[in-house]
């Protein structure tokens, strides 16, 4: 008998037994759909945060309080001695007006507008703001200089924020309150889409002095130096490193952005591989289903086997036969757990940035189809070495 007759044989057995062998697949339909799903975020993240980041020029540096073993592993940012407006008027002399540094501090806002309230996001900074990575102005305007210097109460706003306190309005002069504060909206920014900590379009930018009353802090989050020229960064990072380590010693890391990059990437590619080895648990599950539906279904085919060995089947037939019954359960199974993670994808794109990678599809198609052929082993192994008159002679 040949490999084409095996097939028809193992898809006709298969088709007599429809609801066990969909409650068979299911286990692989959902541990694909669930690693293409997860490694779709994952991957969609990476190449938001970082396309933003790489979008924001070439001649950005990072320094964030707190000191990165090795400028790699081991964060231990955040720890020690935070940076303050004082360090920013430091810095910017030291560096010239040629370059600018922007502070950066972020905060929870409770916004609210008469009896519409949501959570949102407070992302300060000074006149420099533009240069941050907030985004990129709809309509408005930035706040000026002045605005920071005097704590003004105004705010650009996200696309949300917009959404679902000004419905169909143009926001631009209006006032809502955030935290409590009432504040007059000048500016309206672009929609981003989500993104690792959640929407990036609830954000509500204003002066970082405003924002320090607000909070009740004078810490800042993170400082960020442009450079006046790409080719200038190297140099401008070491005459940052120079400035504030007398104010600081070695308790701050600046960051290149190839740095920043390199260290995003790293953390969110081994974030994305835990996730799709979380999911892959759930094939491991579904190929153990495979492999106990099929031993029960060598019981059940006893005599069955018992015949077609005394009519002359040879043990590669009956092993070929439910190798390939396993094998078409996972595959199939497998297709239809791409639809399935691929559509959830496509639906998730709404709320979290996705990507569906062929590399990913590909892992979990061919990662089903080995679990059909390594957990289908064993039991076609064990009905191929049934002994015929003793299967025959089974009730």
């Amino acid at each position: 008998m040949n490999l084409l007759e095996s097939f028809r044989i193992a898809v006709r057995a298969l088709s007599a037994n429809k609801v066990r062998s969909a409650l068979t697949m299911l286990g692989v339909i959902i541990g694909v759909a669930a690693v293409i799903l997860l490694v779709s975020i994952g991957t969609g993240v990476q190449s938001q945060i970082t396309g933003q980041i790489a979008g924001l020029g070439s001649n950005l540096l990072f320094v964030i309080p707190g000191k990165i073993g090795g400028g790699g592993g081991g964060p231990e940012a955040g720890a020690g001695k935070k940076f303050t407006l004082d360090d920013v008027a430091y810095l910017q002399t030291r560096l010239g007006a040629d370059n600018r540094v922007i502070p950066e501090l972020a905060g929870a806002a409770d916004l609210r507008l008469h009896n519409q309230t949501m959570n949102g996001q407070i992302a300060a900074s000074n006149e420099n703001v533009a240069d941050a990575a907030l985004g990129t102005l709809q309509s408005g305007r930035w706040y000026a200089r002045g605005e920071v210097v005097g704590a003004s109460r105004v705010a650009v706003i996200g696309s949300n924020v917009r959404d679902t306190l000004f419905p169909g309005q143009d926001p631009i002069g209006a006032t809502l309150d955030v935290n409590g504060q009432p504040f007059r909206v000048i500016g309206l920014l672009e929609k981003k889409g989500g993104g690792l900590g959640g929407s990036q379009d609830n954000l509500v930018g204003i002066p970082i002095t405003t924002a320090q009353q607000l909070l009740g802090s004078r810490d800042i989050s993170e400082l960020l130096v442009r450079v006046n020229d790409a080719k200038n960064v190297d140099a401008t990072k070491a005459l940052t490193e120079i400035a504030l380590r007398p104010r600081y010693s070695d308790q701050f890391t600046v960051f290149t952005q190839a740095q920043t990059l390199s260290l995003l990437g790293t953390i969110l590619g081994t974030l994305t591989a835990m996730l799709a080895g979380l999911a892959s648990i759930s094939l491991l599950v579904g190929g153990i289903g495979i492999m106990n539906i099929m031993l029960v279904s060598v019981s059940e085919r006893t005599r069955e086997i018992g015949i077609r060995k005394a009519v002359g089947a040879r043990t590669y037939d009956i092993l070929s036969q439910f190798v390939i019954e396993a094998i078409v359960l996972s595959l199939l199974g497998g297709t239809v757990g791409i639809l399935v993670g691929a559509g959830g994808a496509l639906a998730l794109s709404a709320f979290v940035a996705t990507k569906v990678t062929f590399w990913a599809v590909a892992l979990a198609f061919l990662f089903s189809a080995a679990v059909g052929v390594f957990f289908g082993v064993y039991p076609a192994w064990r009905a191929s070495r049934l002994d015929p008159i003793v299967a025959l002679r089974y009730e």
